[in-house]
């Protein structure tokens, strides 16, 4: 038993990496976990069979954070499930690399619906059912504080408005003691940036550590966001990036 024993956590995105870490983590401190996916319906589905194996309660929902419905959906359906939300993580993304230059038009739609538009959605939606001690966590990235090389514009200009959004939040849901917080990331060994991808040898060297972090770093700061211990944090913007901007 933990203080988050029973509480409802939502976590966009929760098929694989930082998202299914995230969502085991909090299954394991005792909470029923909601996860969103688009494609990795295995994944997803892989995922809340550990939960269930483990003695949680998890639900997934088919999702696509490009639809502006999705998110508005992912949560009502949470709370019709669980009657509640306690915690939501904003944790899905679009990633594009290339140049402006290249950037489509479309583009440019699908990465800011899914980064910023989706996310400003979900925390309207899930404002409407969370009480005292409800807790907002915006996953951003490391790049918002230091762009390492060429291609991150686009993704780095979206992951920027969650820094915004987080303490706008914190202002307006304070009075209801909810807290809103945003985590950045740095180099996380994960499918699409692995630690010994041809990319990580640079990508370690620019932190203070010298190495990659894992999924998990990430899942024990949203842990302990969302429990007791993230009580009187809100509208901050919390670095677990091994050191990558200081």
């Amino acid at each position: 038993m933990t203080e988050l024993t029973g509480k409802v956590a939502l976590v966009t995105g929760g098929s694989r990496g930082i998202g299914a870490a995230i969502a085991l983590r909090l299954a394991e401190d005792g909470m029923n976990v909601a996860i969103t996916y688009v494609n990795a319906d295995g994944e997803a589905q892989a995922v809340a069979r550990r939960i269930e194996t483990g003695g949680g309660r998890a639900l997934v929902v088919k999702a696509d954070f490009a639809d502006a419905h999705a998110a508005v959906e992912a949560v009502e359906r949470t709370a019709r499930e669980w009657g509640r939300i306690d915690v939501l993580v904003n944790n899905a993304a679009a990633f594009v690399n290339a140049e402006p230059g290249q950037v489509t038009p479309h583009e440019v739609d699908r990465v800011l619906a899914v980064n910023v538009r989706s996310v400003f959605l979900a925390c309207q939606a899930a404002a409407r059912h969370m009480g005292p001690g409800g807790r907002v966590v915006n996953i951003g990235t490391c790049v918002t504080e230091r762009v390492p090389g060429p291609g991150m514009t686009l993704f780095a200009m979206s992951k920027s408005a969650l820094t915004g959004l987080t303490k706008g939040l914190a202002r307006d849901l304070g009075p209801r003691g909810i807290t809103a917080t945003v985590i950045h990331p740095g180099p996380i060994d994960t499918h699409a940036n692995p630690a010994d991808g041809p990319q990580a040898p640079g990508f370690s060297r620019m932190t203070a550590l010298g190495r990659y972090g894992t999924v998990d770093d990430i899942a024990a700061t949203v842990a302990h966001l969302a429990g007791e211990g993230g009580r009187y944090i809100t509208g901050s913007a919390i670095s677990v990036d091994g050191g990558f901007a200081a």
